[in-house]
């Protein structure tokens, strides 16, 4: 008897492990982890020809490796290295103000990629038409771009528990703003704005900076904060909504791209865009309803259950997701008219 119960049992196992085998062939997803970064299939020398608003990072050892887990990826900022250097990055910022200037007295490779780089709406990146027959790769907060690297982004995995909507808020709405210029659409929706309700403004134009110790915690005293953006250009959508209001844990109040492009980019309803109302009176009448009513202001935080966001802060992450991308670049690319693109 227990020959046959062992022989049973025996049978009952294979045709276990078949049909694992068969639901792995059926859908080989089920059993795969979390995609790792492409790997090149050489070890790639990234220089950085000037560090972005002169702000610079530690580049020693295998920052890529350590920091990221992309392997064969090595950064540099020593302009001594150009002639063994895979790819180039300027920023655009320091070109365009003449801090910096582009290498063409040096002997450029043959194989070596040039990349522009800028993280500006349009309206900031000026004295293009010289740059134009020069650069091979585009890196920018544009999904167009050869190498997206957006301010922050959506992920799938939320952490409901960690996260609690902060109740009895002691202000309306809040505002950070240190450029402030008149003619900004902005500008114009503030004004109106202000005229129904009331709103804490800080940041150098109104004499109030704060720290970035300070920031969020003041932004979080608000039930709602102004992501205005300074441009209402394609794809641009920076801090002012991944930091300033999501991560201080408000609900943002959006002004730039159109709402499809938020809906594509930010977690699910977690916004408020000013393009769905008619007027100014109408969207301080509906910030006042949901003020009101807990529960749809809390509708606006379900997405903590489903999502999480990432912010990209680092100009050292940014650098290494050039070797992410490089395996899949058109290596022959040259932008005839960058201008053109950055416009379009």
């Amino acid at each position: 008897m227990k020959r046959y119960r062992c022989r049973a049992l025996l049978v009952l196992s294979s045709l276990s492990a078949l049909l694992c085998i068969f639901y792995i062939f059926l859908d080989p997803t089920l059993y795969l982890q979390d995609p790792q970064p492409a790997v090149p299939q050489r070890n790639l020398s990234i220089l950085l020809w000037r560090w972005p608003f002169g702000r610079s990072y530690r580049l020693d050892g295998d920052k890529c490796l350590e920091m990221y887990n992309i392997h064969r990826c090595f950064l540099t900022d020593h302009t001594s290295t150009f002639s063994t250097a895979d790819v180039v990055v300027f920023h655009h910022q320091e070109l365009k103000e003449g801090l910096s200037a582009l290498p063409l007295h040096l002997d450029r490779p043959a194989s070596q990629h040039w990349v522009w780089l800028s993280m500006e709406p349009p309206v900031n990146n000026a004295n293009l038409t010289p740059l134009s027959g020069i650069f091979n790769w585009t890196m920018s907060y544009r999904r167009d771009a050869d190498m997206y690297i957006p301010y922050g982004k959506t992920v799938l995995g939320g952490d409901a528990q960690s996260f609690q909507a902060a109740p009895n808020r002691s202000c309306l709405v809040s505002w950070v703003v240190s450029r402030f210029r008149p003619q900004q659409a902005r500008a114009a929706v503030y004004r109106s704005l202000k005229k129904y309700i009331p709103i804490q403004v800080y940041g150098k134009w109104n004499n109030k900076p704060l720290s970035d110790k300070k920031l969020l915690p003041t932004i979080a005293k608000c039930a709602f904060y102004l992501s205005f953006e300074n441009s209402e250009a394609k794809d641009y959508i920076s801090e002012k909504l991944w930091r300033n209001a999501l991560q201080a844990g408000v609900v943002p109040v959006v002004l730039g791209p159109s709402r499809a492009t938020y809906e594509a980019m930010a977690p699910p309803g977690s916004f408020i865009h000013v393009a769905d109302f008619k007027n100014t009176a109408d969207l301080a009448a509906y910030l006042k309803q949901v003020a009101a009513d807990r529960q749809a202001y809390e509708e606006f935080f379900q997405w903590h259950h489903t999502h999480r966001i990432k912010t990209f802060t680092d100009w050292r992450e940014r650098l290494c997701q050039i070797c992410v991308h490089f395996p899949g670049l058109a290596a022959s690319r040259v932008y005839q008219d960058l201008e053109s693109w950055v416009h379009s």
